[in-house]
């Protein structure tokens, strides 16, 4: 019999999991709604679109997120692949050219002959070998089937996306070009306070009104707090956080607080604002954004919006292989498993890719070493207490400990040996 899986949207997740089941020769329908009915947060056709920002963080593999790429890599990923083809200057980290990505990943998923895809809402989860990556924006009638199914309430929390802005609208005579402490190639763009500027902008910001949002209760991730949101807990909560000035002295001037610009496309024409993840209404973000040093004309060609974002409890719900508890040919990937970020939702898309093409070809399922970063994840979150689950971005914090001494500077890279060394002997055992 023909092995077919049906893989439920085309993000992140989704398209890394049809991906990795088509080098494995599996048959992949790939379902994607977007043609048909577009999410609020969504704007493009294209797969693997990138909403709340454009960075895929650090690049430093002796940051979590830095190794898990680098170990995305040593596994053929198709979605750091299109990442690193479209990168744009950003310093330390890892941003892209939104359009360029995401049509990268399309063109790679409509060229696979083992792919098909189909331009339909899916309200109900599918009968069959099926891995759902709908997303944090999962459509209303396929929650209520999987509400129905993980026999609970969802736990959620509202994402929040940052402005962006018209280069040619920034004024350079305040505004400049550096990277904190130096590091890449001046690749952000500054916009400087003095500490009256600062207070008077902050004044202004506490004052103006937010677009409330409509469900019983609200849960903010903190990797994603509203700026706004962040100002409420003290005047200096965002100085200390992304507007640190810290390392963004420029020409013998050390500002009170920094708003940090960094770019949207390859071309560099449009630059988003740093950390300034948003729900203030349209007309608020006019008028703060123009209270900026250098952005007082800024032309703002795409508003900071709010969404929610839908994710199982994941503990009670999916082991380690992403695979369910309660029926052994579903999987569930992306931040609908009840992982945070890009990278992470990548991660869980080809672990539940590989592992579902293992089931079809009835062999065992395999579990990435707890000592990776792909493989932490997973362990995380699958055997934390369900009381207490919340999705969370990868971090050395859940790698199991060092079982070396070493100096506290050598800390991360030990972790980082570790893992990579790891990692090639998983590859080599498992075939993988």
């Amino acid at each position: 019999m023909e092995k077919v899986v049906n893989v439920v949207g085309a993000g992140l997740a989704g398209c890394e999991a049809a991906y990795q089941l088509s080098k494995r020769g599996i048959k992949v329908k790939l379902y994607e709604m977007k043609k048909i009915k577009k999410s609020p947060a969504h704007k493009l056709d294209t797969f693997a679109e990138l909403v709340c920002s454009n960075s895929l963080r650090s690049s430093d593999i002796k940051n979590a997120v830095g190794l898990m790429k680098e170990e995305l890599r040593m596994m053929d990923s198709l979605i750091i692949r299109a990442a690193d083809s479209t990168k744009v200057s950003a310093g330390a980290s890892l941003s892209v050219d939104r359009t360029l990505f995401s049509e990268y990943i399309t063109n790679e998923i409509k060229n696979n002959p083992l792919i098909e895809i189909i331009d339909e809402e899916v309200t109900n989860i599918p009968q069959g070998p099926t891995i759902l990556a709908s997303g944090p924006l999962t459509s209303e009638s396929l929650s209520n089937s999987l509400k129905e199914f993980t026999g609970s309430d969802y736990l959620y929390f509202y994402d929040a996306i940052a402005p962006v802005i018209l280069k040619d609208s920034i004024d350079f005579n305040k505004a400049y070009y550096k990277s904190r402490w130096d590091k890449g190639d001046a690749d952000y763009i500054n916009c400087p306070f003095t500490k009256e500027e600062y207070i008077n902008w902050y004044n202004e910001l506490i004052k103006l009104e937010s677009v409330e949002a409509h469900d019983f209760e609200i849960k903010v991730f903190e990797g994603c707090m509203p700026f706004e949101e962040m100002a409420k807990r003290g005047i200096d909560t965002l100085r200390f956080g992304p507007m640190k000035p810290v390392g963004l002295h420029y020409n013998g001037m050390k500002p009170y607080a920094v708003v940090q610009l960094r770019e949207d496309n390859i071309i560099k024409t449009m630059y988003n604002i740093v950390g300034f993840q948003t729900k203030l209404k349209y007309g608020s973000q006019d008028k703060i954004i123009r209270m900026i040093p250098g952005l007082e004309n800024a032309e703002i060609i795409r508003h900071g919006e709010m969404h929610r974002n839908t994710f199982i409890n994941a503990p009670s719900t999916i082991n380690e292989y992403y695979q369910t508890k309660k029926r052994e040919d579903l999987f569930i990937a992306g931040q609908l498993s009840g992982v945070e970020g890009y990278v992470e939702s990548t991660a869980s898309g080809l672990v539940a890719g590989i592992n579902m093409a293992r089931y079809l070809n009835n062999l065992p399922l395999i579990s990435f070493p707890k000592t990776t970063s792909i493989g932490s994840q997973a362990y995380y979150i699958s055997h934390v207490s369900e009381n207490d689950f919340e999705p969370m971005n990868t971090n050395f914090g859940i790698f199991p400990q060092l079982d070396i001494v070493t100096k506290k500077a050598d800390r991360k890279m030990a972790y980082v040996e570790r893992a990579l060394k790891d990692l090639k002997e998983f590859k080599n055992e498992s075939k993988e």
